[in-house]
């Protein structure tokens, strides 16, 4: 692209902050407001463990402007939202993880749900990811099973039943490491089912990533 289509663009959708929509000097930045007062986690609340992944990580917490942020990305149409997610994202890994991963991969949404929102948002936010990271991105998993959103489950074990079989892996993954992507981590069950049927196609260790978890 041109310097002149480039700030023409800029004139028609001036950047602004994916967390509280304030003009911002560049696309994918976010404001300095956001950055002081964001739910930024802490570097032990980062982690959490999982029954079938080794940890899954998340840069902020599901609350405030970052709540708000990713309803829009997943419900609003903000699909851009996601190469700043992935750069949040691609911070944490690095700061509490080492070593590589053969591929970067997601938790995928069902064919209805993909169609409806235009996008599949936890796939974004692996392709995003992957280019932050510099890793291969690819499908490993599928979604069989149209199940109940898992928003409107409380009860832990209710909601572990739910998501059991409604994914199975897309071919063999041997003695893989994988870095396994969603938007957010509750109380872990459906990246612990999709850890599991990867774990049970060969895959050697899963380490997790979302862009926000519930607070403790």
């Amino acid at each position: 692209m041109n310097r002149f289509f480039s700030i023409l663009l800029d004139l028609l959708y001036p950047p602004k902050c994916p967390f509280c929509g304030k003009l911002t000097e560049k696309d994918g930045d976010i404001c300095p407001d956001c950055l002081r007062t964001l739910p930024f986690t802490t570097h032990a609340g980062a982690a959490q463990k999982g029954e079938f992944f080794d940890i899954c990580l998340s840069p902020l917490y599901y609350e405030g402007n970052a709540r708000e942020s990713l309803l829009r990305f997943k419900f609003g149409g903000r699909a851009s939202y996601c190469r700043v997610y992935a750069r949040l994202m691609a911070e944490t890994v690095r700061d509490h993880l080492s070593g590589t991963w053969d591929a970067v991969t997601w938790v995928p949404v069902n064919r209805g749900r993909r169609r409806t929102r235009g996008y599949d948002q936890a796939e974004l936010l692996a392709r995003a990811l992957s280019r932050e990271l510099g890793i291969p991105c690819r499908r490993t998993l599928f979604k069989v099973r149209r199940n109940a959103v898992q928003s409107s489950i409380s009860e832990p074990s209710r909601r572990r039943a739910n998501v059991s079989g409604v994914y199975r892996a897309a071919e063999k993954q041997q003695g893989k490491r994988l870095l396994l992507a969603d938007d957010v981590i509750t109380t872990g069950a459906t990246l612990s089912e999709c850890s599991r049927m990867l774990l049970m196609a060969g895959a050697e260790e899963i380490d997790c990533v979302t862009i926000v978890r519930k607070r403790d």
